[in-house]
C-alpha cells in the first residue's frame, strides 16, 4: 500500500542502530514561522479548517520537507483532537491558544467522559495515510497525542493556564475525579495512536507537554501512571517493523530516568537537561531526543550552527562497544517559534548532518 522507505535513519537512531548521521526533526516544523503555511491557513480560514481537511493537513505537513533535507514528518494535527471528539468542544481563535466550551470539574462531567468513537477521528487517519501516501517512502512518518494527564489540564482548565489552579484544586481536593479523568484518556489515547498506526504512522510520540507543573510524587502517580498505561497498550510492530514510542515531559529532567522506564523506546527532552549527563543516566535504555533551546534559533546562523555543534559534542562520541551507535534523534527542546527566520532552519539542519557524520567519521 505503501512505498518503501528511503531514509529510514530516524527510525534506526529511535532503536538505538546504527545511522550515517543523526538525525533531525523539529517539533512544531509545520506552523506559521513558513510563510507557505500561512497561505494555506488563510485558504482555509481556520486553524480547524486546516487539521480538518485531508488535503490541507497532506500539504502543510509536506510543506518543510519540501524546504529542508529533514529526516522525519509529523502528522498536522493538535494534540486535543482527543477531548474534542469526547464533546467537549475545541476552538482556537485568532492570536489565541486552544479553548473548549464546555469543561470537566465536578462529578457529574467526570461520569460522563468515556473514551471516543474513533470514527470522529476519522479526518485525522484519512490524513495520516494520505501523508504517508504523498511522502512516497522520503521519510518516516510520526503520529502523536497529548499526555492523559496534558488532556486532562486542559479539559479541566478550559484551555491554558498560567497557575494550573482548576486542575491542581482538583487533583487534591478530588484525586479519584482526577484518576477516573485520567484513566478514560489514557485509553481513549492509546486507541488513538494504535488507530494512527494502522493508518500508516511509522512512530508515534506522546506529548506530556504540562507534566513538569506537577510536584514530586504527583507527577509520578497523576502523570508518568497515565503515560505508561498508554505505552503498554501500544502495538509495537506492524508489517514486519518496529514502531517506535517516543515520550517527551516538558520540564520533566528532574524524573528522566523514572520516563525511560514506561517502555518508551525514545524519552524527549528540553532545553534544562545536559544531553551528555541525560546519555549516561539512561545508558542503553532508551534513545535520546533533543534538546536545542528554541531561541537559539533567533541567532545569526552562524551562531546556531556553533550551538548545534556543542549540543552534538554534548551528547558524545556515539560509538557503542559492539560497533553499533547509541541513539540520538536531533531536535529542539520544545516547539519552533512562529517568529523563526526559516533560513536559519536551513542552517541547523545542515550544521547537524554535517557535524554528526564529521563525528562518525573520526571516531571510526
Amino acid at each position: 500500500m505503501f512505498a518503501p522507505l528511503q531514509n529510514d535513519t530516524f527510525l534506526r537512531a529511535c532503536l538505538r542502530q546504527p545511522t550515517t548521521h543523526t538525525p533531525v526533526w523539529l517539533m512544531r516544523q509545520a506552523g506559521r514561522y513558513l510563510p507557505e503555511y500561512c497561505a494555506t491557513r488563510a485558504k482555509a480560514g481556520s486553524f480547524m479548517g486546516l487539521a480538518t481537511n485531508v488535503d490541507y493537513a497532506t500539504e502543510v505537513t509536506l510543506q518543510p520537507l519540501e524546504r529542508y533535507p529533514l529526516d522525519a514528518a509529523i502528522l498536522f494535527s493538535d494534540i486535543l483532537t482527543v477531548p474534542d471528539a469526547m464533546g467537549l468542544g475545541l476552538s482556537f481563535q485568532q492570536g489565541e491558544g486552544p479553548r473548549f466550551a464546555q469543561v470537566v470539574r465536578d462529578e457529574a462531567a467526570v461520569n460522563a467522559l468515556a473514551v471516543p468513537d474513533m470514527d470522529k477521528l476519522r479526518y485525522v487517519f484519512d490524513a495520516v495515510t494520505s501523508i504517508r501516501k504523498a511522502l512516497n517512502g522520503r521519510v518516516p512518518l510520526i503520529g502523536f497525542s497529548g499526555s492523559p494527564w496534558t488532556l486532562a489540564c486542559y479539559m479541566v482548565e478550559g484551555g491554558g493556564s498560567d497557575d494550573y489552579r482548576q486542575v491542581k484544586t482538583l487533583l487534591y481536593s478530588r484525586p479519584d475525579l482526577m484518576h477516573r479523568i485520567l484513566q478514560v484518556n489514557a485509553d481513549a489515547v492509546a486507541l488513538y495512536l494504535n488507530t494512527q498506526i494502522e493508518a500508516g504512522a511509522q512512530a508515534v510520540m506522546v506529548f506530556d507537554s504540562w507534566g513538569g507543573v506537577l510536584a514530586d510524587g504527583d507527577f509520578q502517580d497523576f502523570s508518568l501512571a497515565y503515560t505508561r498505561r498508554v505505552v503498554q497498550q501500544l502495538r509495537r510492530e506492524k508489517d514486519g517493523q518496529r514502531i517506535p514510542v517516543i515520550v517527551f515531559t516538558k520540564g520533566g529532567g528532574l524524573w528522566l530516568e523514572d520516563i525511560a522506564d514506561t517502555g518508551a523506546d525514545v524519552v524527549g527532552l528540553d532545553w534544562t537537561v545536559n544531553l551528555g549527563r541525560a546519555r549516561a543516566a539512561v545508558g542503553d535504555r532508551v534513545a535520546l531526543q533533543g534538546n536545542l533551546d528554541p531561541t537559539i534559533l533567533f541567532a545569526p546562523p552562524a551562531a546556531v550552527q556553533a550551538q548545534a555543534r556543542r549540543l552534538l559534542d554534548s551528547f558524545g562520541r556515539p560509538q557503542r562497544a559492539d560497533g553499533g551507535w547509541d541513539g540520538h534523534i536531533f531536535n529542539l527542546g520544545h516547539g519552533i517559534s512562529q517568529f523563526t527566520p526559516p533560513e536559519h532552519v536551513a542552517a541547523l539542519v545542515e550544521a547537524v548532518h554535517a557535524h554528526s557524520r564529521t563525528l562518525r567519521a573520526s571516531a571510526a
